[in-house]
């Protein structure tokens, strides 16, 4: 039988990238005690308020069919949101979508084709290969170096563009490094994709996680409005990612061409959820602040467990809710240390290598477990390391 060629583009680029993740939890369903640090799923519950009105919604009726575009309260709620960022921003700004996944995946289509090239910063996070790939155009990466702490520098961004490249996706703050972009170097970023005549597709899902650093969008400044679109969702910053609730904000024109797009892919959102949303961000609530406090203390609690090893040393994170080890100096590159990490020690981590070339060398925990989960699961990070450095010794 034929298969559409998408099929083959996105062979691979689907769970695969998680299969030390599917292993760990293979393990823990046949009864082997697994700490899990794999992906990003906050430990906070939704405030309380936010699934009563989804339950109050749901039994007031409210799930009927939605329109393309998102249910009155949520756009109301989404355009308050924006203003205070930019004064411009109205309805025709913003587009509703079940999650940032969905999100990227249509405004990525909206923008690239086959031919065309996306620039992407190297690491990055592991479902931006398929977005891209799903639309037919090919990746372009931007090197993120460990010694600029994998902030995009804005000479690598005009070095790796071609005639080709069509659209910058930029992940601000960034996962898996937990980069944040100073405004500075969002600037600098944005001025050569406006020379270049480049739409730039901000990745913004931890806008509101990040630990001191001051959060910067090319979304906020007028110069480069007219090429920059946002997306975003509740996932992070409400710990509400099963309810799958996003957004998209960009140029009016954009979001009027993109909606018959959203429209055929899924005609609207879940009422009842939208009604949630509306709440999420239209009042305040002390989810993200909460994470924000626990997530800063546990990469300072992971990197004072390694005691200033020099076998494992962890890169800080200025927001998000992970942390980068360099596994390097154990011999091992990120995969093979974290496959051995599992098999000896019962501690799930990602390989640096499922987001790209330039973290190899590293492994990636989430900061969503308990305080002494996270201590013991490090601690034995650092045994492996030495355990590792001292058999390399013996060799030598």
């Amino acid at each position: 039988m034929r298969y559409a060629s998408i099929t083959d583009r996105l062979s691979g680029l689907g769970s695969g990238k998680w299969a030390l993740h599917i292993q760990a939890r293979a393990m823990a369903a046949a009864g082997i005690p697994v700490i899990e640090l794999t992906i990003g799923e906050p430990d906070l519950p939704p405030d309380r308020a936010l699934l009563d009105e989804a339950a109050r919604a749901m039994y007031a009726g409210r799930i009927k069919y939605s329109n393309g575009r998102g249910e009155p309260a949520v756009l109301e709620a989404l355009v308050a949101k924006y203003r205070k960022r930019r004064a411009d921003v109205t309805e025709a700004n913003i587009l509703c979508f079940p999650g940032t996944q969905t999100a990227l995946f249509a405004v990525m289509l909206g923008l690239a084709e086959a031919g065309d090239e996306v620039l992407v910063g190297d690491p990055l996070y592991a479902t931006y290969e398929g977005v891209v790939a799903s639309t037919g155009a090919a990746i372009r990466t931007v090197p993120l170096r460990p010694e600029h702490r994998f902030h995009m520098q804005a000479a690598d961004l005009e070095a790796a563009i071609t005639p080709k490249s069509r659209v910058l996706l930029l992940n601000n703050p960034h996962n898996p490094s937990g980069a944040v972009l100073t405004r500075e170097e969002v600037i600098a970023i944005g001025e050569v994709c406006r020379k270049h005549d480049l739409w730039i597709l901000c990745d913004e899902v931890y806008e509101e996680l990040t630990f001191g650093a001051e959060f910067h969008s090319p979304f906020d400044m007028p110069e480069f409005a007219d090429r920059t679109i946002a997306v975003a969702s509740i996932s992070k910053s409400h710990a509400a990612p099963g309810f799958r609730s996003g957004w998209a904000a960009g140029p009016a024109e954009f979001c009027e061409r993109l909606l018959p797009v959203s429209e055929t892919m899924l005609f609207g959102v879940q009422p009842f959820i939208a009604d949630m949303t509306a709440m999420a961000v239209s009042q305040p609530f002390d989810t993200a602040r909460q994470m924000r406090e626990r997530y800063s203390r546990r990469a300072e609690l992971a990197a004072e467990t390694l005691g200033g090893s020099n076998v494992i040393k962890p890169l800080m994170p200025e927001g998000g809710m992970f942390i980068l080890l360099d596994v390097g100096a154990t011999g091992l590159d990120g995969e093979a240390f974290a496959r051995r990490l599992l098999r000896e020690k019962h501690v799930a981590v990602m390989p640096g290598g499922s987001f790209g070339e330039n973290a190899k060398e590293f492994v990636r925990l989430s900061l969503t477990v308990p305080d002494e989960t996270l201590v013991e699961a490090v601690g034995h990070i650092a045994d492996l390391g030495q355990e590792l450095t001292g058999l390399a010794a013996k060799r030598a």
